[in-house]
């Protein structure tokens, strides 16, 4: 189910004397590496054996936080080398409203256009952190007592609004692992607004596609859909 949810790895640019590369050549924390060196397991290599548990979420959401905290001096800023993560979601307005007219029929397209249209509303203004921009289960690696060891592929990092790392809380997460990440990542009700935006976007992308050959993964999509609106009407 991961195929269409997992974009092929681009590497990790590197920004020459940048806070970031200094920050991730020395970051450790309880002695777990935040750049992997080869060695860990992908989170999401099989998602039956490697459920998601609150530690994992918790050991993200302390990633992401203490990325959030270094000098964003120097980074790039979005655009279309990294598919405008950490931009404004208006960037897919249209691609947006074309998913939600092939959609009708296939999940509550009202209420999804709902949603897209609180994450246009709720505009970013903070000032810009560094963001992951692809925190999701192939790009995180745990050790053998399942904890998250690694994170790897920058190729879509840059500096921004973070809401574009909120996703994995529907893609991946659920339940007491989903609470535990929202509650500990230390972000506005904004950004996690702006994160439904982002979710719903990519999840309607995957859907169309899985409807045409893949039932399982239209399944598994939907389902994300359902806890995107989930949330969004939980916090009407």
């Amino acid at each position: 189910m991961w195929k269409r949810w997992r974009r092929s790895s681009v590497g990790c640019r590197s920004w020459p004397g940048s806070c970031l590369c200094r920050y991730l050549s020395r970051w450790r924390w309880a002695g777990r590496a935040a750049v992997s060196r080869g060695r860990g397991r992908c989170a999401g290599g099989s998602t039956e054996h490697l459920p998601p548990t609150e530690t994992f979420a918790a050991d993200l959401a302390d990633f992401l936080a203490a990325l959030y905290r270094v000098d964003p001096t120097g980074g790039p800023t979005p655009g279309t080398h990294n598919f405008f993560r950490g931009g404004p979601l208006t960037a897919y307005d249209s691609e947006t409203q074309d998913e939600l007219e092939k959609l009708k029929g296939q999940i509550d397209t009202a209420l999804a256009a709902e949603v897209w249209q609180a994450a246009l509303g709720a505009a970013w203004q903070g000032h810009p952190v560094w963001f992951h921009g692809d925190a999701q289960p192939g790009n995180l690696l745990l050790d053998d007592a399942g904890r998250l060891s690694a994170v790897i592929d920058f190729g879509t990092c840059g500096i921004g609004d973070p809401a574009c790392d909120t996703t994995i809380a529907w893609t991946f997460l659920s339940g007491e692992s989903s609470r535990v990440f929202k509650e500990r990542l230390p972000v506005d009700s904004g950004t996690w607004i702006r994160g439904r935006g982002w979710a719903i976007w990519k999840a309607m992308k995957v859907l169309i596609d899985a409807l045409k050959d893949d039932p399982d993964d239209a399944a598994y999509t939907k389902h994300v859909i359902d806890k995107i609106l989930a949330d969004h009407l939980a916090d009407r």
